[in-house]
Parts: C-alpha cells; structure tokens; sequence
C-alpha cells in the first residue's frame, strides 16, 4: 500500500485558510462563485488541471457517475494541457505542504478527490 502524502491535502475553497494548508492550489477551471481573490487565499490557479467543460457538464456531480468521472477524468490528464498542469502540481508538493482547494460541495465525488488519489494523498 503506498504511503499516503501528508504533503498534500484537500479542501474546500470557502473553508477558512488555515497555517498548515501549505500552499492553496486552486484546481477548478471557473472562479468560485460569490469568493473575492482576497478571500480565497489562493496562491496558484491550475485551470488546466481541472475537468473538461465537456467533462465537468456530462458529470453534472452525480455520484452515480462518479466511477465513469473518474475514468475519464485520468484519461485528461494523461494528456496535454492537464499533463503539464500535472507535472507542475507534482513540482508544487515537492517543496512543502499543498492543499488543493476546490468549490464543489461533495468532497467524496470531487476532481480533488480524484487527484489526491493520483497523486498519493
């Protein structure tokens, strides 16, 4: 079983920044609704490391779907331009503490999930 990573965690955007989120990658492709930047304490935005719009809409956050979600999902980031976005939030984890953050209301069924998963977390 792989060693889970305690350099990276997850959280919802709107949730209150804490110290120990490290650094706050945002990892949707639109702005949270209703957040400020200045209140989002977000350090990196990776769009392209998000869903598809095609995706995201096929989706719609229906846990039924979730396993399809999640199939395709790996299949975009096994290519360009979410490969790249990839590889830099690799680089990010690397030099300290991440917390991807994200606006969806169900953390079990999000691409944030997914991620953390993919990567280890």
């Amino acid at each position: 079983m792989p060693h889970a990573n305690t350099q990276l965690k997850i959280k919802r955007v709107y949730e209150e920044p804490a110290p120990e989120d490290g650094e706050r990658i945002l990892i949707d492709r639109l702005w949270p609704r209703g957040l400020s930047k200045e209140h989002a304490h977000v350090d990196l935005w990776l769009k392209d490391v998000a869903p598809s719009r095609e995706l995201r809409t096929w989706f719609g956050h229906d846990p039924a779907k979730y396993d399809e979600f999640k199939r395709r999902y790996e299949a975009e980031l096994a290519e360009e331009p979410a490969r790249s976005a990839l590889a830099t939030l690799r680089e990010h984890i690397k030099q300290g503490p991440v917390t991807l953050v994200f606006a969806a209301h169900d953390v079990a069924h999000a691409n944030a999930t997914v991620l953390r998963e993919l990567l280890g977390g």
